[in-house]
């Protein structure tokens, strides 16, 4: 894959037509992509309520503001059967807590997937609801069910609106080395695993690594996070077209990051809309972080590697068929996201996609860009393959000396 500048002539017209486009966007939804509504508390806001007017055998539980670590540290003087019985009473707040331990997370998701999935099971059957509300509330349902099955270790879950959800593969106490998959647009609960395009869907793409990790290095200890814990944009609109999603994602990502168990190295993979994020989120990440690769990216925020501020290896890959490459890779007004990661300018490390079709198809067991993947994430950098044939992109340097 060879990438190539656009002339200045271009990029006014592409600008141009960035803007049209979004204005019409604009006109035809009412602005609704920039407001905000303002409801009623969430059942996680609720579960936190709860916690913090709670307590155990006397004890006042802590501050869910206060840091990881002092949580962690009330935790640790906990007995086994009250750090359960804290799950079982406050799972929703318990399971999306940093600083919990990692184990006692998936205890308590499992128990807030069960209550979401009974909610969801009376819904099925309730009047007062539509066809296709409770034809919605049975996708739902069976979802949860799905994320309930033995072995499933879920690190956080939120059933309000469309959903958030991290699932971990392999043990995290453990592991040597983290990937983190971050994915794009119409990420929520009910797209976060399919049954066709498998590997299109988070799920898919996390255990794909997992295994093509496992294959390539079986002695490392490695783990897979599958991060769908942020409010994707749905669909191409506006939301996809600025950063809001991607700032907010940025802090969630940021967070869970640092409060990772243990000392291992972490790797993120961005594709589509999660490069943004993971641009934003660059230059506030821990020095754990020792690889960000995207593809199919619209632009990190950034012009260059240099201006994302990070000491992390920089990698970008996109599919000769891939259709973002025709999107403008510029930002105006808070539209669109900046330079295009795998233009010589930018300076990030490009390597091979082949194998991979069209946008989604990047963690396609068989493709060299799920191989490449694997090998960054087990630390074979000398292994990966670069998009122009040669040894560029493994030479390169590190972080941000390489623009």
């Amino acid at each position: 894959m060879t990438s190539f500048d656009s002339s200045p002539t271009l990029n006014v017209w592409r600008a141009l037509l960035a803007l049209a486009v979004v204005f019409v966007m604009l006109a035809t939804t009412g602005w609704s992509a920039v407001r905000h509504d303002r409801g009623a508390s969430t059942p996680l806001e609720l579960a936190l309520s709860a916690w913090q007017r709670g307590g155990i055998d006397g004890h006042k539980l802590p501050d869910p503001k206060v840091p990881a670590s002092r949580k962690a540290h009330f935790f640790d003087t906990l007995t086994g059967a009250q750090q359960l019985r804290l799950a079982r009473s406050y799972p929703l707040a318990v399971g999306n807590m940093a600083g919990v331990p990692v184990r006692l997370r998936y205890a308590a998701n499992r128990v807030a997937l069960d209550q979401a999935r009974d909610v969801e099971r009376r819904r099925m059957h309730d009047e007062r609801l539509s066809e296709s509300g409770r034809h919605e509330a049975g996708r739902r349902m069976h979802r949860f069910d799905s994320l309930l099955r033995p072995g499933r270790q879920i690190l956080a879950f939120d059933p309000m609106g469309p959903g958030r959800v991290a699932e971990v593969l392999g043990d995290l106490n453990r592991a040597e080395r983290v990937s983190v998959v971050v994915p794009g647009v119409d990420t929520n609960l009910l797209t976060y695993q399919k049954t066709n395009g498998r590997y299109s869907a988070p799920r898919g793409m996390a255990s794909a690594l997992y295994h093509e990790q496992r294959e390539r290095s079986p002695k490392t200890r490695s783990a897979v996070i599958a991060w769908a814990d942020y409010t994707a944009p749905a669909g191409l609109g506006v939301d996809a077209a600025t950063a809001k999603r991607a700032e907010d994602g940025s802090v969630r990502l940021n967070s869970m990051v640092r409060t990772l168990p243990g000392s291992s190295k972490v790797a993120l993979y961005c594709h589509s809309y999660g490069s943004v994020v993971c641009g934003v989120a660059a230059s506030e990440l821990p020095p754990r972080v020792s690889d960000i690769a995207v593809a199919g990216s619209p632009g990190m925020r950034a012009g260059s590697v240099e201006g994302l501020h990070t000491d992390a290896r920089v990698w970008a890959m996109r599919d000769s068929d891939d259709w973002i490459q025709d999107i403008p890779h510029m930002e105006v007004g808070g539209l669109g996201h900046g330079a295009d990661p795998v233009s010589e300018s930018f300076g990030a490390r490009v390597v091979s996609a082949e194998g991979a079709i069209g946008h989604t198809g990047y963690f396609q067991p068989g493709t060299e860009s799920l191989r490449n993947f694997a090998r960054i994430g087990v630390g074979q950098y000398d292994s990966v393959s670069c998009a122009d044939g040669g040894e560029a992109c493994r030479n390169a340097p590190s972080g941000s000396a390489s623009a």
